[in-house]
């Protein structure tokens, strides 16, 4: 190794350990501001709320160096916020996060925002206004760096403090109930995206980055049977509900635990009355798959049901809705770079699969993501919610060197700002 090797990564080292100091510092400034957005209740059907919510990370953004805006057209509203310098054609990395809750107003009288521990409680801080918190700190210790380097650091511009890839926030507040509003948004910037970051809550104690996520898929099985009475003419009739036993032992059998892939009966209704042979019967099917291969094979396999009771009918809607968040080369890639990050910084990282899904979901198909950045804690959409207050600015320390990164060099063009920030 050269001497200028050696030099080179001291001085990628000492950058990294004052980085973490400088985070290290602003603890109590991250805790003050989670324990400010979490007493700012916001559950996604509460439009009020998350006018608010929005209007306080508005400020914060401006605060640092940020210009946000916040579109209301579709929807929920969301916040986009670009640096107010920037150069123009510049790649972008996107960083995702959501600001709705799935507590209503009002639980802070039975679960208030408290510090006990180390950890700090309440509706919402763990998932996931504990990552946007750590967002916001690490933007602005990213542009601090660039700024104090002065000349080209990573390619960027330290006079003008500009971020060699462009950084584009993008805040939700409809992620709980399926990102219907800002999909559309998510979905257009991910296409041009060098890179996505994904502030979802880490996965356990370990603080686990979460490399691949299951898709999704949502299906209504209907029955139609013939009614009759279940004393005076059974032979007449023809049981729903009789087939729909059949049919969830069907769904059951496609389950695959170890390929990855559950279908769950979760809920089952039908027929009219104790004396009637039910004449309708449903169930609703929640599926969770691994890979797209594997949602084909048991989307295809739930559409091909075919009744076995003699006089009934099968229908059969839905699909897998959200793609897996698989591991493709771009995400592999981009755990690479974060595992190196974080022994820079003084620790060990590690990678997961989580079951369930999030808007990383949506980008990975269309641009190199890496979720699951936000807090580390404890007890999501539970009583006990919390994030460990220490583990903070190590997060924020990684996710401010992931966004100091040179270009992962996709082609994708930028779009004109038109493109960019239409809601």
């Amino acid at each position: 190794m050269s001497a200028g090797s050696v030099s080179g990564q001291r001085a990628a080292a000492d950058q990294a350990a004052d980085l973490l100091r400088r985070l290290r510092g602003r603890q109590e400034r991250m805790a003050s501001l989670l324990e400010r957005l979490a007493r700012a209740e916001s559950p996604s059907a509460d439009r009020e709320a998350q006018e608010w919510m929005l209007a306080l990370l508005a400020a914060e953004c401006e605060a640092r160096g940020l210009a946000p805006r916040i579109y209301r057209r579709l929807g929920n509203p969301l916040l986009l916020a670009v640096p107010r310098q920037r150069r123009r054609c510049r790649p972008l990395q996107l960083l995702i996060g959501h600001c709705d809750t799935v507590w209503p107003v009002g639980p802070l009288q039975g679960m208030p925002v408290e510090r006990r521990d180390g950890h700090l409680y309440g509706p919402g801080v763990f998932d996931m206004k504990g990552g946007l918190v750590q967002m916001l700190f690490a933007l602005d210790a990213a542009f601090e760096v660039v700024r104090e380097a002065g000349g080209d650091g990573a390619g960027g511009d330290g006079a003008r403090g500009e971020l060699a890839v462009t950084p584009v926030l993008l805040v939700s507040s409809d992620e709980e109930v399926g990102s219907r509003s800002s999909k559309r948004s998510i979905v257009r910037l991910a296409r041009y995206a060098d890179r996505v970051f994904v502030a979802e809550p880490a996965l356990g104690r370990r603080g686990r980055l979460k490399t691949a996520r299951k898709g999704i898929g949502r299906f209504v099985v209907s029955i139609e049977g013939r009614a009759a009475h279940a004393g005076l003419a059974p032979r007449s009739g023809a049981s729903a509900i009789l087939e729909l036993s059949h049919v969830v032992q069907s769904l059951h059998a496609m389950n695959d635990p170890d390929g990855g892939t559950t279908v769950n009966v979760g809920k089952i209704d039908g027929g009219l009355s104790p004396n009637v042979v039910a004449p309708r019967a449903r169930c609703e099917v929640d599926v969770r798959v691994l890979t797209v291969e594997a949602g084909r094979r048991v989307e295809t396999a739930i559409h091909g049901l075919r009744p076995t009771v003699e006089g009934t009918h099968l229908h059969v809607e839905g699909r897998v809705r959200l793609p897996p968040m698989e591991r493709t080369p771009g995400n592999r890639r981009l755990w690479k770079m974060a595992k190196e990050e974080a022994a820079a910084l003084g620790f060990e990282l590690h990678q997961a699969t989580a079951g369930g899904a999030s808007d990383g979901n949506l980008t990975s198909p269309l641009a190199p993501t890496l979720d699951g950045l936000g807090a580390v804690g404890d007890g999501a959409h539970a009583a006990h919610e919390n994030v460990v207050l220490d583990r903070m600015p190590e997060r924020a320390a990684l996710l401010a060197r992931l966004l100091l990164a040179p270009p992962l060099g996709r082609s994708a063009p930028a779009p004109s700002p038109g493109e960019q920030y239409d809601d």
